[in-house]
């Protein structure tokens, strides 16, 4: 039916990909062979903690529910294997006899706006684009700021950076690098960005230059707490030292800032 529980689930998750507030939907995909009608049953969870739908088990909607807050936070897609009274078990514990519950973080894109169009830009906007992300590249000079230099970018936009930046649109789900070919104009970016709401921000160059940038919009009047939380120098250290090998750098550290996590090897928490 078009008003059916796992239609209106259909018609939120669609609105949340168009740009409404970001859904969690929870979904019933193995259960133990005496819960089978169970599977298939969906569960969406709004960011204010309204829900709409079922899993079949008020145990299960409950444990789905006291996980949607950090879920929807780290943008989360993950798997779940949950007993019948809701505790959360290792796929080890469950061994087929516990629900799985598949969870999933409904929400537009996130957006990587690039200030630079130079190697590093270019490199970056790539990978940006193959990670997900809606790419906007931001230069002054017509050579770099070439739609068809970017062919992956939803946008490519020729202007002052300071001008441009202080007009576009940020929020949680914007992330921002500025990654020019000079120390002033990396300065003009951050100025038109810092403070506005922004998931990250966050500049190249060197440690020095970095602290005399900082230090500079601080005593201009930023606020010294956004200041503080760009991300300089940007990416992490992995020794990178080509343009594909920063842009790799870079794109890690938004992804481990995106998803909360950690940053270590995998290796180190591999299972003896």
């Amino acid at each position: 039916m078009a008003d059916s529980p796992e239609a209106r689930i259909a018609e939120q998750v669609v609105r949340a990909l168009e740009g409404g507030d970001p859904v969690l939907v929870a979904t019933v995909i193995a259960a133990p062979d005496a819960e089978q009608e169970h599977v298939g049953a969906k569960l969406l969870v709004r960011p204010d903690g309204s829900t709409l739908g079922s899993l079949g088990v008020s145990a299960l909607d409950s444990a789905v529910i006291a996980g949607a807050a950090e879920a929807l936070r780290r943008h989360r897609v993950d798997t779940l294997y949950l007993s019948g009274e809701g505790d959360e078990q290792t796929r080890r514990e469950a061994a087929g006899e516990a629900f799985q519950v598949m969870v999933e973080v409904h929400e537009q894109p996130c957006a990587l706006v690039i200030a630079g169009g130079g190697h590093v830009g270019k490199a970056l906007s790539e990978i940006a684009s193959l990670c997900g992300f809606r790419v906007t590249v931001i230069d002054d000079r017509p050579e770099y700021a070439d739609p068809e230099r970017f062919p992956e970018a939803e946008r490519v936009i020729r202007g002052r950076f300071d001008e441009v930046l202080a007009d576009y649109p940020l929020d949680g789900t914007t992330y921002v690098v500025a990654v020019t070919r000079g120390h002033k104009h990396d300065e003009a970016s951050l100025r038109g960005v810092i403070g506005r709401g922004a998931a990250y921000v966050g500049m190249i160059g060197s440690r020095r230059r970095a602290k005399a940038v900082l230090k500079h919009l601080v005593e201009e009047g930023a606020d010294p707490v956004a200041v503080g939380q760009v991300h300089t120098p940007v990416g992490l250290e992995i020794g990178a030292e080509s343009p594909a090998e920063i842009a790799v750098s870079v794109m890690a550290e938004i992804i481990l800032v995106r998803r909360g996590r950690g940053g270590r090897p995998l290796s180190e928490g591999r299972a003896e």
